[in-house]
C-alpha cells in the first residue's frame, strides 16, 4: 500500500482519560497501562506496514510509546465524528487514506495492506467492528460530509456509516469484522487473538491486581 497514507487516530494514555470503560475492574491506572499498550501495539503494526505517510492525529501529547517515523498532528473538533473528518482533512496530501484507531491492537500489516490495496479499485474501504462501530476506514479522497453528523459510540454507527459512504455513491470494500477493546471481557478476548504483543503482556501484568 506504498501509494497510501496511514493514520492513526488516539488518546494520549493518561489515567482517567482513557479506556475509562475497564473501570472496573481495572484502576484507571491500570486502564492506562492497557491503552498504552494497545496503542503501542498498533503504532508498532503501522510501522511496519509499507505507506507513503505515516500520522498519529492525537488528543494529548505524544509520549516514548511514539516510535520514529510518524508525523504527529493534534486532533480538532468536538464529536469523534467531527475529529475524524479533521484528521482525513488536515492530513490529506493528494493520496489515498487509510485511518485506524487504538483499540484493535489485534490488527495485522495483511489487514493494513489489504485495506490499501482495496483504495485502488474502491473509493472507500470499511472495516466493521463486532460491537456496531468500525475500526477502520479508508477513503481515496476524503471530504467532511462522509463523516460529519454520523452518531458515534452506538451500536449501529457503523451500519450509519456505511450507509452514508454507499449513499454517496461510493464502492465500498469491507473488511473482516475485528473487536473494539472497551470492555474487561474484550481485553481479555483480544489478549487471546494476539497472545504475543504489548496488550497481551498487559493483560497478564494487570490481572493479578486487577
Amino acid at each position: 500500500m506504498s501509494g497510501a497514507d496511514l493514520i492513526v487516530i488516539a488518546k494520549e494514555p493518561r489515567p482517567g482519560l482513557v479506556k475509562t470503560r475497564l473501570t472496573p475492574p481495572y484502576s484507571p491506572g491500570q486502564a492506562a497501562e492497557l491503552a498504552e499498550a494497545a496503542l503501542g501495539d498498533t503504532l508498532e503494526t503501522v510501522a511496519a506496514t509499507p505507506a507513503a505517510r505515516r500520522v498519529l492525529a492525537l488528543s494529548g501529547g505524544p509520549g516514548p510509546w511514539l516510535p520514529p517515523g510518524f508525523e504527529v498532528i493534534a486532533q480538532r473538533g468536538d464529536g469523534l465524528d467531527e475529529r475524524l473528518a479533521a484528521a482525513f482533512g488536515d492530513a490529506h496530501r493528494g493520496r489515498p487514506m487509510v485511518l485506524i484507531g487504538m483499540d484493535t491492537p489485534q490488527v495485522t500489516t495483511a489487514l493494513l495492506v489489504r485495506a490499501g490495496k482495496a483504495l485502488r479499485t474502491h473509493e472507500a474501504v470499511f472495516g466493521p467492528a463486532e460491537d456496531g462501530g468500525f475500526w477502520l476506514l479508508g477513503l481515496r479522497t476524503p471530504e467532511p460530509g462522509l463523516l460529519t453528523g454520523v452518531p458515534m459510540s452506538r451500536p449501529d454507527s457503523g451500519a450509519v456509516q456505511l450507509a452514508r459512504l454507499r449513499g454517496a455513491g461510493l464502492r465500498v470494500a469491507v473488511l473482516p469484522e475485528l473487536t473494539d477493546v472497551d470492555t474487561a471481557a474484550d481485553a481479555e478476548r483480544v489478549a487471546a487473538c494476539a497472545p504475543h504483543g504489548r496488550f497481551a503482556q498487559a493483560v497478564r501484568g494487570v490481572r493479578v491486581s486487577a
